[in-house]
């Protein structure tokens, strides 16, 4: 069982629950995932099995896509619905307003994330010194808003479609949206509706998931590692180089694009192995997969 499993992760759990419930649902422990959801969001979470677990790193980094909706006028101590009432303002703002507003978001931005965060700060997770009552100064972080269109909007409820870098903190966005419209604003639903190269519409439900285990054709909805990688060049191996790549020596590729890093497949297209430059015209693995 190596590949990806694109799920599509229900509300009121955590990441690492779904992590759980797939260990369980395929058999196995070797299991981790890309791009850590709230509990309250649901979408895409992408899950890596077996030897697939090691190009992660590859899918973390990604643009992601979110649909989000706001409830303008209040403020919560998570920048969601899930946390307390702080303030409650009346909403004046209009769609001209909205749209104004969230154009000042787009491109290189910063955020300081939320005290309700995973974030550590000395050592110390966010989210724990807020549940203590405790806020301490956060370092902005840089993140990249692709896109901001407003999908619907019903006084005080707007819903926006967000492209954006990895790390971009949607309830951030909320937040700091309703204290430029002056308002406030927090965070009441959010969907991930794709993760890199996966898509909404390529998930599977848990239940569902756990129906093809029983039926025995789990393997049916794996992707192959080899989907993570969509982004690299591809350069196909000789047996004698695969062999050599295996052993974690350097091979000489002549007709490898100049690109960092690559995909190294054998003759039947599996991948092999990542690979980097060392000097021109010869690479060395960075990362090679099981040959099972």
């Amino acid at each position: 069982m190596n590949g990806f499993l694109i799920v599509d992760k229900p509300a009121g759990i955590t990441s690492h629950d779904v992590v759980d419930a797939v260990r369980r649902i395929a058999g196995t422990r070797r299991v981790g995932h890309a791009g850590t959801l709230d509990p309250m969001a649901t979408g895409v979470l992408v899950l890596a099995l077996g030897a697939a677990t090691r190009l992660v790193q590859f899918i973390d980094g990604s643009d992601k896509t979110y649909r989000a909706t706001l409830r303008l006028g209040e403020t919560t101590t998570t920048y969601d619905a899930d946390g307390d009432l702080v303030e409650r303002r009346p909403v004046t703002v209009n769609q001209a307003d909205i749209e104004a507003a969230l154009a000042g978001f787009l491109g290189d931005i910063t955020q300081i994330p939320p005290m309700y965060s995973a974030v550590k700060v000395k050592g110390q997770k966010l989210y724990k010194l807020a549940r203590q009552g405790k806020e301490i100064e956060r370092a902005p972080r840089p993140v990249t808003i692709h896109r901001l269109d407003v999908l619907a909007w019903a006084l005080p409820n707007l819903t926006i479609e967000v492209v954006c870098s990895a790390g971009t903190y949607i309830r951030s966005l909320a937040h700091d949206l309703g204290q430029r419209l002056g308002c406030g604003a927090h965070l009441t639903a959010l969907i991930r509706t794709a993760a890199g190269g996966f898509r909404l519409e390529d998930a599977h439900t848990l239940e569902a998931l756990d129906a093809s285990a029983q039926a025995r054709r789990l393997a049916e909805v794996l992707l192959p590692p080899e989907t993570a990688l969509t982004a690299l060049p591809v350069v196909t191996l000789t047996p004698e180089q695969e062999q050599a790549v295996r052993f974690g020596q350097a091979v000489t590729l002549d007709n490898a694009p100049d690109a960092v890093p690559v995909q190294a497949r054998d003759a039947a297209g599996r991948l092999v192995a990542v690979m980097r430059p060392v000097e021109p015209g010869v690479w060395r693995p960075k990362l090679v997969l099981s040959a099972d």
